[in-house]
């Protein structure tokens, strides 16, 4: 029996040429904000000045704005910075994975995938200066000489390994993605006038398109992908050893690594998702983000939410095997104590809803895809909150026993970094291109349609 492997889809659909590569992208950064744009920026906006007010309550009044008590001591701070630190996880990997790996798909999300990842990081970080208190003294973390005595940090903390991880993550995660702006600022810059013409000039650092400009372009990508590839594994590793070091039951067990990774992974990709849909509507770049990339998002997700379901059942047989009572309570806790609906929350949104993607019909869906990408998001939030508040809330003396119950102070902070989020995102996508213009022109030819001869 012969087999005949089957034709992959197109990438870039509509018989698209060079030019209409370039007029289709950089309209959107040449015209003016439409209505939707605006309306969108000023809700972001409003988020954020409303946030903004109780990152200020939280610096004036400290941290008895949240919900912490004696027993609880981390809880909606801290899953909301492992959440976002996880966000920021898929623009790495498909810019610098994907890379390496020669996958043409790429091209037409690794964009705005980076962008989600500097800006995601960003908000994490706001999370250690909401901690801080007095967010001015933050050079005090730091092993400087000073005047007050021998303020040498920790290097034996998790914490600390954090601020390494994620601030190298952050820095290249920054370079890689400006590398990949220069040859399409300098697009725009040839096509603009005026100020906006020495601003994108100075942006695009002199870029002139000749071959040894090429040759250095490809040979810096690669070598930051060749860094960057680490750095996927290490960061979300490094912020799973906040808890794996520790000796609480729940937290201290060597599946962490590799789990948070794949989580991370299985929320950024979601995460991407849910915008790129968004920013395949507005700008009506439907012959760009196709259904073909919208279908290998999914599976990715559909490969990384199993991994996470398999680390969860892990999790209750370890805790079984291990013969220790104070761990088999601890898991047994999270399914049937006081918080059995975010464990519930958990499962449903992590392990199965994203199994309706293994059918194709699901999995090309445009609707389908937004919501089970929104879903998963959630699931990974109720994640976080299901490994830290339910390890903690009942310890070994049942009289220290309690619930948490988050206030204002708990959900301000997090919808001022959701507002910071948006406001950044809406940014980049009106004045810089949203679409790597240089890198799809690279795969037209042998990932498009033909144009008709009509």
């Amino acid at each position: 029996m012969q087999v005949v492997s089957p034709i992959r889809e197109h990438l870039v659909t509509g018989g698209k040429t060079l030019h209409d590569i370039t007029e289709d992208i950089s309209r959107h950064v040449e015209g003016n904000p439409t209505k939707e744009w605006k309306m969108v920026f000023g809700i972001s906006l409003a988020v954020l000045a409303y946030g903004g007010y109780w990152a200020y309550q939280t610096w004036f009044h400290g941290l008895g704005n949240w919900g912490l008590n004696k027993t609880v001591g981390w809880a909606w701070d801290i899953t909301n910075f492992v959440w976002w630190v996880g966000i920021g996880h898929a623009g790495t990997l498909i810019s610098a994975i994907l890379l390496l790996f020669r996958q043409k798909w790429r091209t037409s999300i690794n964009r705005a995938a980076e962008a989600m990842t500097i800006f995601a990081v960003l908000c994490a970080g706001t999370f250690i200066f909401f901690h801080m208190g007095r967010p001015w003294l933050a050079y005090w973390a730091l092993p400087l000489p000073n005047t007050f005595g021998s303020l040498w940090i920790n290097f034996n903390s998790p914490l600390v390994w954090d601020v390494f991880a994620i601030s190298t993550y952050l820095s290249v995660s920054l370079l890689f993605w400006y590398i990949g702006l220069i040859p399409d600022l300098a697009t725009i810059r040839d096509r603009a006038t005026g100020l906006r013409k020495i601003i994108y000039g100075a942006l695009a650092m002199g870029w002139t398109g000749g071959a040894r400009a090429w040759a250095r372009y490809e040979d810096v990508s690669l070598i930051l992908a060749g860094l960057s590839t680490p750095l996927v594994l290490s960061v979300h590793t490094i912020v799973s050893m906040d808890f794996a070091t520790s000796v609480i039951p729940g937290w201290h067990t060597t599946i962490f690594p590799p789990y948070f990774v794949a989580g991370a992974i299985f929320s950024g990709f979601a995460m991407v998702q849910n915008l790129m849909l968004i920013v395949r509507v507005v700008y009506k770049l439907e012959d760009y983000i196709t259904i073909e990339h919208i279908s290998l998002m999914n599976k990715i997700i559909t490969v990384t939410g199993s991994i996470v379901g398999v680390a969860y059942i892990t999790e209750f047989f370890i805790a079984a095997y291990s013969g220790v009572q104070y761990e088999s309570y601890a898991f047994v806790n999270r399914a049937t104590g006081p918080l059995w609906w975010s464990y519930l929350a958990m499962m449903t949104c992590n392990v199965l809803s994203p199994q309706i993607f293994w059918f194709k019909k699901m999995r090309e869906s445009i609707v389908v895809s937004f919501v089970i990408a929104v879903v998963v998001n959630i699931g990974m939030w109720f994640e976080r909150f299901v490994i830290i508040v339910t390890s903690l809330h009942r310890d070994y003396l049942p009289s220290s026993w309690t619930y948490f119950t988050p206030r204002m102070g708990d959900i301000g902070d997090y919808l001022f970094t959701f507002g910071f989020f948006f406001v950044c995102f809406l940014l980049f996508a009106k004045f810089l291109p949203v679409i790597n213009m240089a890198e799809v022109k690279g795969v037209l030819k042998s990932s498009s349609e033909k144009k008709s001869n009509k």
